[in-house]
């Protein structure tokens, strides 16, 4: 165990964790030279398109220092906000954290929150300084900045490039002198900690884990302690490029588990496995249940696809423990499910998959967060959809969840983002300035407001040196109220929205004007209105298609023409109380993107 070291990479969004990961596993030959390509570790097309990672990926590598042996399990973990629960998992599994910065662009929001992520779980902290080829680089200014946060020497920092493998070997030298050999005891009973699982159509589940105590043979009978589930171990082994097939792994190492489970329900990351015969006294501890904080009603486009649908979600679920979903039924929808996200962008990543990997063509409603409703006779009701909300007249007060938010921008944009989050309902709360330009602002504002097009605005109106970064504080009275879209009349409930009352009347009045320009012309006219209760706030009308009727008529009397004008206008009436308004799949993306 003495030569066994657990790290993962932990940084902000884009300063090189994954092309430094491809240097490491290069430098210690794990990936031969026709394997290696940039990313090496992101395998979803999607990653690669964007640039970014999604999941945290595992690999075993083994290096040589000293005449020893060492082996090296790496997580590359991804740094935007919305993943922070697959970061928070990689963390678990490890004892060292490689805290990477970028020397062109320093200290941003999620370096810190990450960090902090990586102290709480007693992780030694590697510091280290990537990108130092760049002619923008600013060693020094940046060296300053990270001595100020985790308050170490300077000689402790390491400079290296992801691109170009300068100080590569440092890093790994770094690795094996400073991090901690995992701690355990291999006699004792066995106890592994599951981190993550993914779908294989083939073999069924694969669970990764980390043996925390005792050892695993091929072919034991083991258990899942949460779910009560019994297995038997038809595979075990390390997780390299490719999975390798091992008899033993035992305490301290991560590996991967094949049992032939065919239920995503009985994979719970976080779970503990042990043996059937000699079990564990007690779980392993420190997993906490993940907190959605965006929901949104996902439905197939074809009322037939649900079953689909549940199917896909289920082995997504597996993929990316974040998605939390259970089914609901909408008037306008039909069958489709209530899903929780961490962001807007896991909620973009999520129907992308959705579609790539499973070939499901989905419609979303407008995003909302969790409510808390509170009625005259003193029940407290908790709203994710605002078709939940009571009557106004059983409603004594609602509450929103509020988060702490903290920015990190260049000084000249201060004025600017300020502005940006007054409006948004924010108090300031903090001003620090890290260096003489680098400025941290701390806001409070309500989850709700940032929920649509703030991050976007943000990077705009700081030219994109805004680094954003939240956390969930608590919930707080509001004066909210439910705004309602009526198509002739009905009400569509997948456009309903719980909006604050000053906002709530040019949020109708938009709303109102872009489904005017998306809804196709009827041969009636239709009334589209947007209401709170009984009141209606804002109204457009899209007129009737018009065939003249009395194109067969010319000369004559005028009674002939308007007999046949009188005919058509009792055929609109009844057309307009029978006929239905379809609603195009654009208009609810629109909803998404008023601005």
């Amino acid at each position: 165990m003495k030569n066994i070291r657990n790290f993962c990479i932990i940084a902000h969004i884009d300063h090189g964790k994954s092309t430094l990961a491809d240097r490491l596993l290069e430098f210690t030959g794990t990936v031969s030279g026709k394997e290696l390509q940039a990313q090496v570790l992101d395998d979803m097309d999607l990653e690669r398109e964007r640039g970014i990672t999604i999941k945290s990926h595992a690999i075993q590598m083994n290096y040589e220092f000293e005449g020893e042996q060492y082996t090296l399990n790496l997580i590359d973990t991804p740094g935007h906000v919305d993943f922070s629960y697959e970061v928070s998992r990689s963390i678990a599994a490890c004892e060292g954290a490689l805290l990477i910065v970028d020397a062109a662009q320093g200290i941003q929001a999620q370096t810190i929150s990450n960090l902090y992520l990586a102290i709480e779980h007693d992780l030694e902290i590697i510091p280290v300084m990537n990108k130092i080829d760049l002619p923008s680089a600013m060693p020094e200014e940046v060296a300053d900045q990270i001595i100020d946060l985790i308050g170490c020497n300077r000689e402790d920092i390491l400079s290296a490039s992801g691109k170009t493998g300068q100080g590569v070997d440092d890093i790994l030298e770094a690795i094996v002198k400073r991090v901690n050999p995992p701690k355990g005891d291999p006699e004792a009973p066995l106890q592994a900690l599951i981190f993550d699982s993914v779908f294989n159509p083939f073999r069924g589940i694969i669970a990764y884990f980390k043996v925390v105590n005792g050892q695993m043979k091929k072919g034991d009978k083991v258990k899942f302690v949460n779910t009560k589930k019994e297995y038997l171990a038809d595979e075990i082994g390390v997780l390299r490029l490719k999975p390798e097939p091992r008899n033993l792994i035992s305490a301290g190492n991560v590996g991967y588990i094949i049992s032939g489970i065919k239920e995503a329900r009985e994979v719970k990351v976080g779970d503990t496995i042990t043996h059937i015969d000699r079990p564990c006294p007690s779980a392993i501890k420190g997993f906490e249940d993940v907190k959605p904080m965006v929901f949104a009603g996902i439905y197939p486009v074809e009322t037939d696809d649900y079953e689909e649908l549940r199917a896909s979600m289920e082995k997504l679920q597996l993929n990316d423990a974040s998605l939390t979903y259970e089914p609901e039924s909408s008037a306008a929808l039909g069958f489709g499910f209530r899903c929780g996200f961490l962001g807007m962008l896991h909620m973009e990543i999520i129907q992308e998959r959705l579609d790539r990997e499973f070939d499901m063509t989905v419609i979303t409603t407008v995003p909302n967060v969790s409510y808390k409703a509170y009625t005259s006779k003193g029940e407290q009701l908790t709203v994710n959809n605002p078709s939940d909300l009571p009557d106004p007249n059983y409603l004594d007060r609602v509450e929103e969840p509020y988060i702490s938010a903290s920015i990190i921008t260049k000084s000249e944009y201060t004025g600017a983002i300020m502005s940006l989050c007054i409006e948004k309902r924010g108090v300031l709360k903090n001003q620090v300035y890290l260096t003489s330009d680098r400025v941290e602002l701390s806001f409070e504002m309500p989850l709700g407001e940032i929920v649509f097009d703030f991050y976007d605005k943000l990077k705009s109106v700081s030219r994109g040196y805004a680094s954003f970064d939240y956390h969930p504080l608590d919930y707080r009275a509001s004066t909210l109220v439910k705004l309602d879209i009526l198509l002739n009349g009905e009400q569509v409930d997948a456009l309903s929205a719980l909006i604050h009352r000053d906002n709530a009347y040019n949020f109708g009045k938009k709303i109102c004007e872009k489904l005017k320009e998306l809804i196709p012309k009827q041969q009636f006219q239709i009334a589209i209105q947007a209401a709170i209760g009984a009141k209606i706030v804002a109204r457009e009308t899209i007129s009737a298609l018009r065939k003249d009727v009395t194109a067969k008529c010319y000369g004559g009397d005028i009674t002939r023409k308007r007999k046949l004008l009188e005919k058509q206008k009792k055929g609109k009436k009844r057309m307009r109380q029978v006929g239905n308004v379809e609603v195009p799949q654009s208009a609810f993306l629109a909803v998404l993107k008023l601005d």
